[in-house]
């Protein structure tokens, strides 16, 4: 196996901007492109592998092919790919929404839960996101808040700034607000429950639904912990950041001063998605080089591999 350039699908909804076209080169005809699915295998939208030996093949193609080994030991558990990795360019603001936790999406949906995190890669000075509730409240107080349109006032808005973290439990009320652009690293799942979208109309013309009852079962009604303290870690020609882990997935942010030697062993695959600067991968299987907004998939076993260069990268394992 060879370090895997993927192209991602793109997604234009109508909240997203143009920031993923003109900062991150994305190549698309959409006018304006709200996420692109950098790591993805799930049905609506798979990554397609850019470069080599299997050029053109979708992720999930070449794990049926060769198998869940790639994925690594630490991905035994899940019999689905276990992670979704995204960018998203958030012009105007998200709905107000809550995820399902696995037991209520598997029973429901049909597919697992999403946990999440986020990650600010930039915003626009006074930027702000909707993380969970200021105070407990009743069921009954929430259902009325939504029926009334003052759910907003009793929501906790937290202004953001580059380099904030964000772990979004399901069950976590939340929103991304205007201005903001995010790396999200979360389950593999798309199942969102919208609960207040701001009297926006969707492209056919109707208000977009809302999925009030469904958000009235899965909602933690309770104030979320506070965002953990990141720490960084200075190592010979980098420093990394641990963002997140959880049993879901484990991110780190690498700032490259001049180059990391990393290892992609049994355990999991390596996800990496370069945020700035110009990247060049070497191994003794392949070399690569990675521009900002582009990912990369090693399987796991891949081996002893080293990045140099100067610039940001998120890296993400089981």
């Amino acid at each position: 196996m060879y370090p895997m350039k993927l192209t991602a699908p793109l997604k234009d909804y109508i909240w997203g901007g143009t920031r993923l076209k003109t900062d991150f080169g994305k190549q698309t005809d959409l006018e304006k492109v709200a996420e692109s699915w950098e790591l993805s295998c799930h049905k609506d939208g798979s990554s397609i592998i850019a470069n080599g030996e299997y050029a053109g093949k979708t992720l999930p193609e070449l794990l049926r092919e060769q198998g869940k080994s790639l994925l690594g030991t630490d991905c035994a558990p899940f019999q689905e790919f276990p992670v979704l990795i995204k960018l998203i360019d958030a012009k105007d603001n998200l709905s107000v929404q809550v995820h399902p936790d696995n037991e209520y999406a598997l029973r429901v949906e049909g597919e697992y839960g999403k946990t999440e995190m986020w990650y600010i890669v930039d915003c626009e000075p006074g930027a702000g996101l909707l993380y969970g509730f200021q105070r407990p409240i009743s069921r009954e107080e929430f259902q009325e808040r939504i029926q009334k349109n003052t759910l907003l006032e009793v929501t906790n808005r937290v202004e953001v700034h580059p380099g904030d973290v964000f772990f979004i439990q399901a069950g976590t009320l939340h929103a991304i607000g205007s201005g903001i652009l995010i790396a999200e690293i979360q389950q593999n799942s798309n199942t969102t429950y919208r609960v207040y979208d701001y009297g926006r109309i969707g492209a056919d013309g109707k208000p977009r639904p809302l999925h009030v009852e469904k958000a009235l079962e899965v909602t933690a009604l309770t104030p979320p912990p506070p965002p953990a303290p990141t720490r960084p870690e200075k190592h010979e020609g980098y420093t990394s950041t641990r963002l997140s882990s959880c049993e879901y997935f484990t991110v780190d942010a690498l700032e490259l001063e001049t180059g990391a030697k990393l290892l992609a062993d049994e355990k999991s695959f390596h996800a990496l998605l370069c945020l700035s600067g110009e990247i060049r991968l070497e191994s003794p299987r392949g070399d690569l080089e990675i521009r900002k907004g582009e990912s990369v998939f090693l399987p796991a076993s891949y081996g002893a591999y080293t990045l140099t260069g100067r610039g940001k990268v998120i890296l993400t394992q089981v």
